[in-house]
């Protein structure tokens, strides 16, 4: 099993991505607002100007991004990742989406 976390910065497509994951059977996500580090220093202009200036140049409007998490069987991981890159495009881009897996050595609690 693993640990899959996306932090989704568009979150405009994030009902077409959990739609996606339940008509391929991906279900059990759990959703929370989040904000990037240069973003949070950024409302401290005087104290960080550097990283004030760069949070203007890079995406003015958004002030948030959704972080996802879920708990799912190791085969799943590539039909997550493709359906990540499907909905929001190619990843290496910037302001899409970021996604890791971390190994899940125990869990209990809901059907995995």
């Amino acid at each position: 099993m693993k640990l899959l976390l996306i932090v989704l910065n568009k979150t405009e497509k994030l009902d077409e991505l959990l739609e996606e994951l339940i008509e391929r059977g991906i279900k059990g996500a759990t959703i929370f607002n989040s904000i990037g580090m240069a973003r949070e220093l950024g409302k401290n202009i005087e104290n960080y100007p550097i990283f004030g200036t760069l949070r203007y140049l890079h995406d003015s409007d958004r002030a948030e991004s959704k972080t996802i998490f879920m708990v799912i069987k190791d085969e799943q991981v590539e039909i997550v990742k493709n359906i990540l890159t499907e909905v929001v495009g190619d990843l290496s881009q910037p302001d899409t989406a970021v996604m890791f897996t971390l190994p899940v050595l125990s869990a209990e609690g809901a059907e995995f």
